[in-house]
């Protein structure tokens, strides 16, 4: 070969496989190079004659969004002769070299920019014509400990950046249940929608250089991602319903995968999926946050304040019979859910004062210097109530630490305060534990143990710096705008307590059995009048309908306890509670020798849901076809209508499949088999979805480990239709579907000059 004259570069080799693998993002692609910030990788150029490192000129430019500028750390030039550079200066370093070939490690800084780079190269002068080579996809990097967004443990890392599988917690603060979630965050076409959701919010729309820019700081990109995930204001990727009918669209109790919302999302064009609610809003950010490189996870609030006056007080309406009225300002959700994700915070303070967890919410709740998003919110603000600190930490602190007060409203518009509670917001703060399926409580993060003194402390602090007021007794800020006429009711909870309690699980589709507890510490017996009432209850906290009630007289005798029966029959919740969330179970019990003592008590409880099973069978292998069986028993005495079961997992299936199935019989078991083939190894979760006229989205889900196809090499296309003719137990009728294609190649060599298929 010939070792003068103009060096020339003929093919040059990307090394996906491999710099993916050492990126953490094989999982993603390999043959795309797909790289995370601040670790080097490696790229090969095969040549005309060998490299010479102090006399040739190799200059490679990496270039991203319009107007690259190395100023503004959106281009940057690097190679031999070696340059010094500011901001978005990426490193170079020459590993080996042939007669025919050389091979460059690059390490882009810690805080580039993220998202899609052309790489291009001089040869022979800094004043040549750039040849581009090829594309790039740049991430944050937690494994990078210059990084912001650096997570020093590796089982947070699995769990945080790589798991694409999650649980999601919702019910009651009683009553919590987990539902699956499919993450999906490595599914190949999701890291290009991710970058499209960048691109299109209306920052970049404005000012497309300096957004670009601001792509360095994951503080800036959680805010974006936020905002962008709602549709308030923006062309985000959901569109918010908080009751039926969902008209357009589906019941947001049907989605459990991030996938299709975001492959919907793109599929029309960029217009709002419809619907979400705070558990979907919250699970496509953390997809998109993990797609991304920032570590995140996935946090429900049971008994989640929404204080709209931002006085840190929640006003809470009872009507003298027991019903509590539709309308108020102020709310207490059931559960409310957002994400966490794990950055520095010097933008704050100097030191690590508020870094590590920030609350970050896209569900369209209040406006964020005017946009629909919130946070980041550091989570150490929130316990410390430092309420004057960026992003929205008065909001969130409220959400977890408000105080409520209770009011009966009198017939003739006054209303009498029954009692101030500063214990019932913000309860069993959860979120998946690190490498199980089971909850991790993590409400000390956001607040000291209610009862102590140092909460108390705290919570005179986040109003001191919020609002600059002097807190009143009790810790509420000031008392709500009297109806007409402001009473205290005297209360003597010592003299007589009430509990509700559950007598059995209560079950949706079966009748409901409580009891309520009475308790007196009077030296004499009590003539005790009690009104019972139960309401359909959306999780956002607003009644939707009455469903049940009774009245009952009691002598209660003293320092003996007296307990009322509640049976709630089916038929008279049944189709109240097909779109809500909560049966809320209240009582108003008055003294009828003294009018004046009014004691009060309420309960919010989930009902279970009857039980899908889905149970499979085969090989486990990848490109291996499988058999899941999905399995639901109609213990009704009304037959099933409108019946369809929906099958999904990332790397399981390319997409979430619906198949109807005919009427289901009371009494009846249905099985329905189903085909899928397996196209990514690994631990992989398949879920399973039952709806129909009665009961909304049962969910069940099994694991699967899928492992590597047997062959030394493989390459071609994947077929992935899921279902196929399979004899069902009972007639059913499938939609029609075609086989879905996935192409494969892992060839990463670029020949300069000839054209890239």
């Amino acid at each position: 070969m010939c070792t003068t004259g103009p060096l020339e570069i003929t093919t040059l080799k990307l090394h996906c496989e491999k710099n993916n693998r050492e990126h953490h993002t094989s999982d993603i692609s390999v043959s795309r190079l797909i790289l995370r910030r601040g670790q080097r990788f490696e790229l090969t150029f095969l040549t005309t004659r060998p490299v010479f490192e102090e006399t040739d000129t190799v200059l490679l430019i990496v270039e991203t969004g319009p107007s690259p500028s190395e100023s503004k750390g959106t281009r940057s030039v690097f190679g031999f002769p070696l340059r010094v550079g500011g901001k978005g200066k990426w490193k170079v370093q020459l590993l080996e070299s042939s007669s025919s070939s050389f091979t460059m490690g690059i390490t882009s800084p810690a805080d580039a920019c993220v998202g899609s780079y052309k790489l291009s190269i001089r040869l022979g002068s800094e004043n040549a014509i750039p040849q581009t080579l090829a594309s790039l996809l740049l991430l944050f990097n937690p494994w990078c400990a210059e990084d912001w967004v650096h997570l020093p443990r590796e089982d947070e890392r699995q769990e945080y950046v790589m798991a694409e599988q999650g649980d999601i917690y919702r019910g009651t603060h009683h009553y919590m249940s987990s539902m699956d979630w499919s993450y999906g965050q490595f599914e190949e076409d999701i890291l290009d929608i991710c970058l499209k959701l960048l691109d299109m919010n209306p920052k970049c729309l404005r000012d497309a250089e300096e957004d670009f820019s601001a792509r360095c700081n994951p503080i800036y990109v959680g805010r974006v991602v936020s905002a962008m995930i709602n549709a308030n204001g923006d062309r985000g990727v959901l569109a918010g319903k908080w009751q039926a009918p969902y008209t357009g669209g589906v019941a947001p109790t049907h989605w459990d995968d991030s996938v299709d919302i975001l492959r919907h999302w793109r599929d029309s064009n960029y217009s709002p999926v419809k619907y979400g609610q705070c558990w979907v809003y919250a699970a496509v950010m953390c997809t998109v946050m993990r797609c991304l490189g920032i570590p995140c996870r996935v946090v429900t609030n049971f008994q989640s304040a929404h204080d709209t006056d931002k006085n840190l007080t929640i006003d809470k309406y009872y009507s003298d019979d027991g019903v509590q009225p539709k309308e108020g300002h102020d709310s207490v959700w059931n559960f409310h859910v957002w994400v966490e994700a794990w950055m520095k915070r010097p933008d704050l303070a100097a030191g690590s004062t508020y870094d590590g967890w920030q609350v970050l919410d896209p569900t369209p709740q209040e406006k964020s210097t005017g946009v629909f998003c919130c946070g980041p919110t550091p989570v150490k603000a929130i316990l410390e109530g430092h309420t004057d600190m960026k992003y929205d930490v008065g909001f969130v602190f409220a959400e977890v630490n408000a105080d409520q007060v209770t009011w009966l409203l009198q017939a003739n518009g006054s209303k009498s305060r029954l009692y101030t509670d500063t214990r019932s917001v913000g309860k069993n703060i959860s979120t998946k534990a690190v490498g199980r399926d089971r909850r991790e409580d993590i409400t000390a993060n956001y607040k000291y143990p209610e009862g102590l003194q140092r909460e108390r402390q705290v919570f005179e602090e986040a109003v001191r710096r919020g609002n600059n007021t002097t807190p009143r007794c009790g810790g509420a800020l000031r008392p709500p705008t009297p109806v007409t006429q402001v009473t205290q009711t005297t209360l003597r909870p010592s003299q007589v307590t009430l509990q509700i309690a559950q007598t059995s699980v209560p079950i949706d589709g079966k009748d409901v059995e409580m009891s309520l507890s009475l308790r007196s510490d009077h030296a004499s017996p009590r003539e005790l009048s009690v009104r019972l009432v139960a309401q359909a209850m959306r999780f956002t906290g607003v009644a939707d309908s009455q469903v049940w009630s009774a009245t009952e007289n009691v002598t209660l005798q003293p320092r003996r306890e007296h307990k009322i029966p509640i049976r709630i029959p089916y038929h008279m919740y049944g189709a109240k509670m097909l779109d809500n969330s909560s049966l809320k179970i209240s009582a108003v019990v008055r003294d009828k020798q003294r009018p004046g003592e009014v004691y009060f008590t309420d309960e919010d409880f989930a009902l279970e849901s009857p039980k899908l099973t889905i149970e499979t069978k085969g090989s486990c292998e990848q490109y291996s076809e499988m058999t899941a069986t999905i399995t639901f028993h109609n213990e009704l005495s009304v037959p099933l209508k409108n019946c369809v079961i929906s099958v999904g997992g990332s790397g399981l299936l390319n997409v979430t499949t619906d198949v109807r199935v005919s009427d289901v019989a009371p009494g009846e078991i249905l099985r329905v088999p189903m085909r899928f083939t397996p196209y990514r190894v690994g631990f992989r979760k398949l879920v399973a979805d039952f709806d129909c006229n009665v009961f909304r989205d049962i969910k069940a889900h099994c694991y699967l480990n899928i492992k590597p196809r047997q062959e030394t090499s493989w390459c071609g296309v994947v077929p992935n239709s899921p279902f196929y003719d399979l004899p069902v137990v009972r007639h059913y009728a499938p939609y029609p579907l075609m086989p879905t294609m996935m192409a494969m190649t892992l060839d990463d060599d670029i020949v300069l000059g000839a054209p890239r298929y």
